[in-house]
């Protein structure tokens, strides 16, 4: 480019320049004669003719917010409804940034609009934040505009605030149907004077029909157990419609088809805003819980009924280990044992839940702590039978008894000796009683006991409460002993 030709370009530029500052001139001091809306495709002519106040009625005139800017966004006429809006004047706007008196937020997107109509109409939903009553929601709309030689936008704001809420009321309407038609439990709403208005699925096991319509204290009286019938259906609607809410509290639906037990909570319903416009009700079916406090409240006396008679049983063995024996060690000795023999057969249980337990099961654990020396010499044979506990703590200081007298004088106490645990099989004198046999071979000589300790009272008695029983035989070559356990313990 020569000399000449640049000269010429800054001349023109500085033209241009003269041209759009008396362009904004002539629009603060009402002198603009028309104003021209260029889209893409057409453009559109306002004129402004003889009345220097036209322009600004135009603008005033218009429902929405609006504000002509220049190119660098600067403002050169606001409209009252856009004034009131931002809270500042006319004057205190004119020749500022219009993002300065804007939100940030807000400020940013119309920043971005500008930029994207550059060419044609563009629009964006913006946000003025409220204190108090809510944000309000508009569609700002950009326009470039041209005004003599000066390229500007024409800005409007629609405020769409009213119908934002109503779309999100609608919103919310529906996803609170959602939420009560896939609520588990029974889930009724009702208005302030207790109709219902909305029930889910769930509710059939509390009204047997359709309950919209209906009044909730009529279709579903409640009983509230602790409330000495002070408390009814009615005034827990009441209570929530006046704003307090009703949390967790157990009730009988006396009418209800299918479950009577409840957890009842209410809540206030607010659509919009703080207005109660009813209550929420929801109903927990509290038929499994109420059964397993049953349930709980039988294991409770079962356990109250065994300790006493665990404890009995303890103070019966304490008392009969102390008359037969001379020695404080000779009684701690076998006390001790016994309780252990007890405990052993406890354990068992404990681990069958206390239903059951087999014969082989108790005779192994006692023989548990001889393994090692007796391996070879013990052999059991189809014991496979199950019996209930009481017959199970029984059999187990039977077989304790039993075993500690041939580990100390039996055939447990020297090498060679034998003991075999079998089933005789079931007896037809005694209703079906079962009888198994001890049998002791190969030890010392047997003789009949000079006087019959505690071991002996305990087999021969432990059967006898349902006609069961022990009987010795003291042979020479050894100890037999059958023991008939009961047909009503047999499981």
């Amino acid at each position: 480019m020569t000399a000449s030709e640049n000269d010429l370009l800054i001349a023109d530029l500085r033209h241009k320049l003269a041209e759009a500052e008396e362009t904004l001139r002539a629009i603060r001091e009402n002198e603009v004669d028309a104003l021209v809306m260029r889209g893409a495709v057409t453009e559109e002519i306002f004129t402004i003719v003889g009345d220097p106040e036209s322009y600004r009625t135009f603008m005033e005139v218009m429902e929405p917010g609006a504000v002509a800017l220049d190119g660098f966004g600067r403002v050169l006429y606001a409209n009252s409804t856009l004034t009131r809006l931002l809270g500042k004047s006319l004057t205190e706007l004119q020749g500022k940034l219009l993002t300065d008196a804007l939100p940030i937020a807000t400020g940013k997107k119309i920043e971005r609009l500008l930029s994207d109509a550059s060419t044609s109409k563009q629009s964006r939903e913006v946000l003025f934040p409220r204190n108090a009553g809510g944000d309000l929601h508009f569609i700002a709309v950009a326009n470039p505009m041209r005004l003599g030689t000066i390229s500007g936008h024409a800005l409007t704001f629609a405020d769409v605030t009213k119908r934002v809420r109503n779309e999100g009321a609608a919103q919310s309407e529906h996803a609170a149907q959602a939420a009560i038609a896939s609520a588990n439990e029974a889930v009724l709403v009702c208005d302030r004077k207790g109709i219902i208005t909305h029930a889910n699925a769930a509710s059939s096991i509390v009204y047997d029909g359709d309950p919209v319509g209906k009044a909730f204290a009529e279709i579903v009286p409640l009983v509230f157990g602790d409330a000495t019938g002070a408390l009814q259906a009615d005034d827990m609607i009441a209570m929530v419609v006046a704003g307090t809410p009703v949390r967790g509290i157990e009730a009988v639906a006396s009418n209800a088809p299918k479950v009577k037990d409840y957890l009842v909570s209410a809540a206030p319903l607010r659509i919009a805003g703080d207005r109660i416009s009813g209550a929420v009700i929801t109903m927990v079916d509290l038929s499994q819980r109420k059964a397993a406090e049953q349930q709980q409240n039988l294991l409770m006396r079962e356990l109250d009924h065994r300790v006493k008679n665990i404890l009995a049983l303890v103070l019966s063995i304490s008392a009969r280990t102390a008359a037969n024996t001379d020695t404080v060690s000779e009684f701690q000795t076998s006390f001790g044992g016994r309780i252990q023999a007890l405990a052993a057969t406890h354990g068992l249980l404990l681990e069958k839940r206390w239903t059951s337990l087999e014969l082989r099961d108790i005779i192994t654990s006692e023989f548990a702590p001889y393994t090692d020396a007796t391996v070879d010499q013990v052999t059991i044979e189809g014991l496979d039978v199950a019996v209930t506990p009481r017959a199970a703590v029984a059999f187990g200081l039977v077989a304790h008894e039993l075993t500690t007298n041939a580990v100390k004088y039996g055939a447990l106490s020297q090498q060679g000796g034998r003991v075999t645990v079998r089933a005789i099989g079931y007896s037809r004198e005694d209703d079906g009683a079962f009888v198994l046999e001890w049998r002791e071979t190969g030890g010392p000589p047997v003789a009949p006991p000079e006087r019959k300790g505690f071991g002996h009272t305990v087999i021969t008695r432990s059967f006898q409460y349902s006609g069961g029983g022990a009987e010795f035989d003291f042979a020479p070559s050894g100890l037999v002993c059958r023991v008939s356990i009961p047909s009503e313990d047999l499981c």
